[in-house]
């Protein structure tokens, strides 16, 4: 899958949490995983609560080394799930999807330690 493939992948699948004006999906590859299984759960939840607001996601992104999904709508549980997921992508590398840490040197990301030296190495080229 491909950055571009991952934007369209999320409308598409969940239409009713993308049905506003958001600012897209700017995070690696590797989240995708996480940000999938979110909006699963999210969703899933408000298929069987309909008295809480649908979310509707404004952006996402990674911000200092985590995932960052941010939203109108929910309730006390979407937010739960929300921070579970923003603190799953702390150890989870952004690139692959691998269990990672926090890289700083620049800007914070977390990688795994192949992803952390194929990223040294375009660094130095």
């Amino acid at each position: 899958m491909t950055e571009l493939e991952m934007q369209e992948y999320f409308p598409k699948v969940f239409p009713k949490m993308f049905s506003g004006k958001y600012g897209g999906i700017s995070c690696g590859l590797g989240w995708f995983n996480i940000l999938n299984q979110l909006c699963q759960n999210i969703q899933s939840h408000l298929d069987w609560k309909p008295e809480v607001e649908q979310v509707v996601v404004q952006q996402v992104k990674e911000k200092l080394g985590s995932l960052r999904f941010y939203c109108d709508g929910g309730d006390d549980y979407t937010r739960g799930l929300i921070r579970m997921a923003e603190s799953m992508s702390g150890v989870t590398c952004e690139s692959c999807g691998n269990p990672g840490e926090t890289r700083h040197g620049g800007w914070i990301h977390v990688y795994c330690d192949h992803c952390e030296l194929e990223h040294q190495t375009e660094k130095k080229i």
